[in-house]
Parts: structure tokens; sequence; C-alpha cells
């Protein structure tokens, strides 16, 4: 088992009571009771953090209280106290330290962990949990995840994002600077089957274990190769290289090179 270095990043054990609700869970099951996501299902209980993702207490200082876990997302939060004296959880970046000041402004200074508007950012840059629209943040937003800055042009921004991909985004947009924190989130190693159940994962079964009336894939003496030509689903839909990204999106057209 290879799991994250926690005890010397977080700082509290314990969630801010007021900014957690527990979310109720339906096992991969629709409002008839189906299962229309397979292998889901149990897993240890867990309250939901409530993110402020858009930050919108513009030219507030805060500061960060707490470095902590959260069990639905891969990187860390921290716990922000603003100077009229609301707290608020915000997605933590790599080097942020608790006694840390931050500030969400249109022009606020080059420090990590500060949000400003993307424009104001030099080509370079390294940002993180990144507006698409005034919806909040959407890009960037797991663990070590960033988003280089390449170029300004005439009302828009490009970014290279982690996948390779190179895109445009409006510059009025905010990003916060730095990278996602806990970096190290991809060398981890469950070790066992429980620790998928603890995660509410259930086993799946392979297509070649099963009988030809249950997936493509099934029957034969033995083990036996796919049997046919192109790689299916439990529904006979073909995947492992088709393309499903809809030939009109509308975002197509802010898209330079895709990944």
């Amino acid at each position: 088992m290879i799991i994250p270095d926690y005890g010397s990043v977080l700082t509290a054990s314990k969630p801010f009571k007021k900014l957690v609700k527990r979310i109720k869970k339906h096992s991969g099951r629709n409002n008839s009771g189906r299962i229309t996501v397979r292998h889901q299902g149990g897993g240890n209980l867990r309250l939901y953090r409530m993110i402020d993702f858009k930050q919108t207490k513009l030219n507030i200082p805060a500061k960060i209280e707490t470095i902590e876990y959260d069990p639905y997302r891969s990187g860390f939060i921290a716990l922000a106290l603003y100077h009229d004296g609301e707290r608020r959880y915000i997605l933590a970046s790599k080097n942020m330290k608790v006694g840390d000041e931050i500030i969400i402004s249109e022009k606020a200074s080059l420090k990590e962990g500060n949000r400003l508007a993307i424009k104001n950012v030099p080509v370079g840059y390294s940002v993180y949990n990144i507006e698409l629209d005034k919806g909040g943040g959407k890009i960037a937003r797991a663990a070590g995840s960033y988003a280089q800055i390449l170029a300004h042009d005439n009302g828009w921004t490009q970014l290279k994002l982690s996948s390779g991909e190179i895109r445009k985004i409006l510059w009025d947009n905010f990003v916060s600077l730095g990278q996602t924190s806990n970096p190290d989130h991809g060398l981890t190693n469950i070790g066992k089957a429980g620790g998928s159940r603890m995660r509410g994962i259930r086993p799946t079964v392979r297509g070649t274990a099963m009988n030809p009336c249950d997936h493509p894939y099934g029957g034969g003496e033995g083990r036996q190769p796919r049997g046919t030509r192109r790689p299916k689903t439990k529904w006979g839909k073909i995947t492992g290289g088709r393309k499903t990204r809809k030939k009109k999106k509308w975002s197509n057209k802010l898209i330079i090179k895709r990944r």
C-alpha cells in the first residue's frame, strides 16, 4: 500500500461544522431503483465539504486557518478566514501553509494562492481552478493539476492543459495562481481489495469470464480470445478508440490543439 504523507501536510482532523453536509448515497440507482451505473455501493460514510469554487469575495484579504483532507476530491482543501469574519473552504495550492495571506482581486499580486483575472497573469505562469465562464472554477481542480499560460491575444488567453490540449478562454475569467495540492496522489497504491470497497467501488467481473448471453466476449472452452473485431461494451457498443465528442459542439472553435 502506498498513500500520500498526510501527517506532514494536514493540520486538522475534523471539518468546520457549518460548511459540511451529508449527501445521500444512491449506489448507482436511478429514481426507479434500477442500476444505471455499475460497480457502485457500500463504502465508508463521509461528509461533503462545501467548497467555494467561485471565490466571489473580492478585495477582502483572507488568512489560511487549516489544511484539510476532503474525501470527495483528490486534492487537499484549506479553510480561509476573511477579514470580515466569514470562513470558506477553498482548494489548497501545492505550497499553501497555515498562516498564509491570500486575496481575490482582479489585479492581485503574483503570489501563490491569490486569485485574479487571467489577463493580468504573465505568460509562463501555472494556474488552477480556472473559470470557463463566471460560474466558478471548472478546469484544473484535481490533485497536482495545473495549466500553463501560453499567450494573451485580443480578449482571449491561450492555455496548455495537463492533458496537452491547448485551448482559448476569455481573459476576464478568474484563475488561482499555482498548482493544485497533493501532487503525489498519482503514486497511490490501494494495496488491497478492501481499499476499493471502502471507497464505494464494488467488484468488476471481466467480460471473458461471462456467458455468451451476458457479454460479447463471453463463452468458449477455457480462456478464449475476444472473438469480435472491435472492442465492445457489455451492451455491444463500440469502445476503445471511438470518438465520442460531438462534432458540432460549440467549444470546438476554442480548441487550438487536441490532446
